[in-house]
């Protein structure tokens, strides 16, 4: 390390000291250092200088130049002839002062300087070394310019006190004038941070008002929605059950043409029902309403009811549908009528698709996850890779020729997304444009928190019966916290809530228009849906034998004159519980 000693000065009196101060801050100057480094370094040296001469007895500054990894640093080395640091950690992290305020000088010096080093020798004293690296801008101090910078020192003579105190002070307002600056640019600053600040809070303001506007929004679609929904249901059932009085001929025969023009009605009647159902049960997801009945079932039993709902469904005699036999699975402990909402969607579309082959419905029980999952395989027309997310969004469908010929909603896959998320699964797709698709419903076999305990706590009734009296007397005698009654009040609508709503028990009246007790019954057992639900006929009549004979061995015949909360409390638990099948008329 090259090293070059430029001027050494004792420090035996105050004076001294400020002569240090000058002497440091002249040759910084020289060696190219800028005013406010010239600043820094005369105020170290001026401290470490005042800290030898108050508490070391006096001692010597030198001034050299040497280097430091390839750059050269002016470099000042007081030493003085006290008695040194007892304590120099402490005195280096702040922690110690004296009741001179000894230390207070080594730590702003350590601050302002780059390299700072202190050491007290066994043979007493204190040696603190200071050092700047002189800016890369500067020149490099060669012999010959420090030679210079000696002569220029020797030719200025003696220092003058008074003149290095004037130095300090002009320093030190220049010192304050940039600090005054720094405090108005600061406030500045502050002042565009809290304009800032008011925008942000007027953004946030704003957008939780637009939310707050969305939501209330989506409230209001929900609640329409909902609200007309049920509105159309009304005039498309009467439309139902009149056309089918019409096809069934009950009130004459029908011409060819008129058969064929009552079957547009009807079938353009299903069609809007269909839309209607799923507008309703969307905004029932939207809304958080959709109610999720857990009952224990197999696939097999899942699979035995689709296929036959489904039956009709199939007319392509060049598609066959073929299920699995579900054997060997885990039972299931979850919502049934809305895990088959959404087979019974997914195998619909199959078959609308597929023109030639197959439409195959299968399940398995994934062992890494624990899940039951459901898989429709077509060989239909298949799905682009780039649309196959988009026929989850609400009312999107791909145009494709046989999308022209056979007309849907766009609802299905979105409302069957949703229902498995609400049953803790999910609905993937995989595809190949030409080849078919498989869509796979993954849900587990149990839902969370649920228990056997779920499907007995409340147990949901419903009476079907165009008396309004009676149907709220039998509200009054079995509503409560042990069964739940919802009602319809004609045969169509009581078949329709039957296989929505899965009830646990059917409460039958025979007396009512257009579709009686007897056809309702009927209707009742042939729905793979409902076949299984405990129907109690409940009628005014007397039980003849033929009225007997027209109902199905097994059916309890209930008496509406012979009503009490006690005697049908212990009817309902025991066909609910125990599944009776054995006629039991009571007059």
């Amino acid at each position: 390390m090259t090293s070059w000693p430029i001027v050494t000065m004792a420090i035996v009196a105050e004076a001294d000291v400020v002569a240090v101060r000058q002497r440091a801050r002249l040759l910084a100057e020289k060696l190219g250092f800028d005013r406010q480094d010239q600043t820094r370094i005369a105020t170290a040296v001026s401290e470490i200088a005042r800290n030898a001469f108050g508490y070391g007895k006096g001692g010597r500054a030198e001034f050299i130049v040497d280097s430091d990894d390839g750059r050269q640093v002016f470099t000042i080395r007081i030493g003085d002839r006290g008695p040194g640091i007892a304590d120099l950690d402490a005195v280096l992290e702040g922690r110690w002062r004296s009741t001179e305020g000894m230390g207070i000088g080594l730590v702003g010096a350590r601050r302002l300087m780059d390299r700072f080093d202190i050491a007290c020798p066994a043979g007493g004293g204190t040696v603190v070394t200071l050092g700047h690296r002189l800016p890369a801008r500067a020149p490099p101090v060669t012999a010959a310019r420090l030679a210079e910078i000696v002569r220029d020192l020797a030719a200025t003579g003696g220092d003058d006190p008074l003149a290095a105190l004037r130095e300090q002070n002009r320093e030190l307002i220049e010192t304050l004038d940039a600090l005054r600056r720094r405090e108005q640019e600061a406030q500045t600053l502050d002042r565009e941070l809290s304009d800032t600040n008011r925008g942000v809070v007027a953004l946030y303001a704003e957008l939780d008002e637009r939310a707050e506007q969305l939501r209330q929004a989506s409230e209001l679609k929900s609640r329409f929605l909902s609200h007309m929904s049920h509105e159309f249901r009304t005039p498309l059932n009467s439309i139902l059950a009149l056309s089918r009085l019409l096809l069934d001929r009950v009130d004459g025969d029908l011409a060819p043409e008129q058969e064929k023009q009552v079957g547009y009605i009807r079938r353009s009647a299903e069609g809007l029902l269909e839309l209607v159902n799923d507008l309703l049960d969307l905004a029932k997801v939207e809304a958080g309403k959709v109610e999720i009945r857990a009952v224990p079932f197999t696939v097999a039993e899942l699979f035995g009811g689709l296929r036959g709902a489904l039956k009709p469904l199939q007319t392509n005699p060049a598609v066959d549908l073929s299920f699995d036999s579900g054997a060997g699975l885990p039972s299931l402990f979850t919502d049934e009528a809305k895990v088959t909402q959404i087979l019974r969607n997914l195998i619909s579309n199959a078959l609308k698709f597929t023109e030639a082959g197959e439409v195959a419905v299968s399940a398995v029980h994934d062992e890494a996850t624990g899940r039951i999952v459901f898989a429709v395989r077509d060989t239909g027309i298949g799905i682009a890779a780039e649309h196959q997310e988009r026929i989850f969004e609400e009312f999107s469908q791909i145009d494709t020729q046989i999308q022209r010929k056979v007309k849907g909603t766009g609802l299905g896959l979105s409302l069957s997304r949703n229902l498995a998320a609400l049953l803790g699964g999910e609905l993937s797709i995989e595809s190949v444009l030409g080849q078919g698709s498989v869509f796979r419903l993954s849900i587990p076999p149990r839902l969370d928190g649920a228990g056997e305990a779920t499907a007995t706590t409340r147990r949901r009734v419903l009476v079907i019966d165009d008396d309004e009296t009676f149907r709220y007397v039998f509200r009054q005698l079995i509503g409560g916290d042990r069964f739940e009654v919802i009602e319809a009040a004609d045969g169509e609508t009581g078949l329709r809530r039957a296989c929505e709503d899965a009830p646990d028990l059917v409460l039958l009246d025979l007396q009512m228009p257009r579709m009686d007790g007897f056809a309702t019954l009927n209707r009742l057992e042939a729905e793979p849906r409902a076949c299984r639900i405990p129907v109690v006929v409940s009628t005014s009549l007397a039980v003849t034998p033929d009225i007997a004979a027209r109902i199905r061995p097994g059916v309890p015949i209930l008496s509406k004159r012979d009503l009490s909360r006690e005697r049908l409390a212990v009817l309902l638990d025991d066909l609910i519980e125990n599944s009776l099948t054995e006629s039991r008329p009571m007059p």
